[in-house]
């Protein structure tokens, strides 16, 4: 019994330490990105800030199309 109590009471921690530190590094709205750099589809590397410097961008990410759900 005590061990399950410890191990539920370290799960808590974890979660709300989790939420506390993605809370803190979340951009607020209206915030600047930070500069980042992906490789495009012909290997080159290509900055936001290269991006930017040309007008608005929206990053668009299709997290699920690249997951087995």
């Amino acid at each position: 019994m005590r061990i399950r109590l410890l191990l539920w009471s370290f799960v808590a921690v974890a979660l709300v330490s989790l939420a506390l530190i993605g809370a803190a590094s979340a951009l607020e709205v209206g915030q600047k990105a930070p500069d980042f750099s992906l490789n495009g589809v012909d290997g080159k590397p290509v900055k936001l800030s290269d991006l930017t410097a040309k007008g608005p961008v929206v990053v668009y990410t299709f997290i699920a199309a690249f997951t087995g759900t």
